[in-house]
């Protein structure tokens, strides 16, 4: 899967998973207003998530705390 990390109005992190066919460009485009924080590829482990690579159309990559972010969000209520 992909994703995006945007960060809101309010500078909260908030992210978007999707399949890999949709290109990273496209789905930018479906929210123009909001700053990209990271992006890349997701994958969930027995361990949790795990986040790497890069979206070279969005000059946006993975960054070492993505995975915990995504959990997190996940994790609340």
């Amino acid at each position: 899967m992909k994703y995006i990390l945007f960060e809101d109005f309010a500078g909260k992190s908030v992210p978007f998973i999707f399949p890999e066919r949709i290109a990273f460009d496209e789905m930018r485009e479906q929210i123009p207003y909001s700053t990209v924080r990271s992006a890349g590829y997701v994958s969930l482990a027995a361990d949790g998530f795990h986040c790497y690579g890069e979206a070279k159309e969005l000059d946006a990559k993975a960054q070492a705390d993505d995975a915990a972010l995504i959990t997190r969000h996940f994790s609340e209520g």
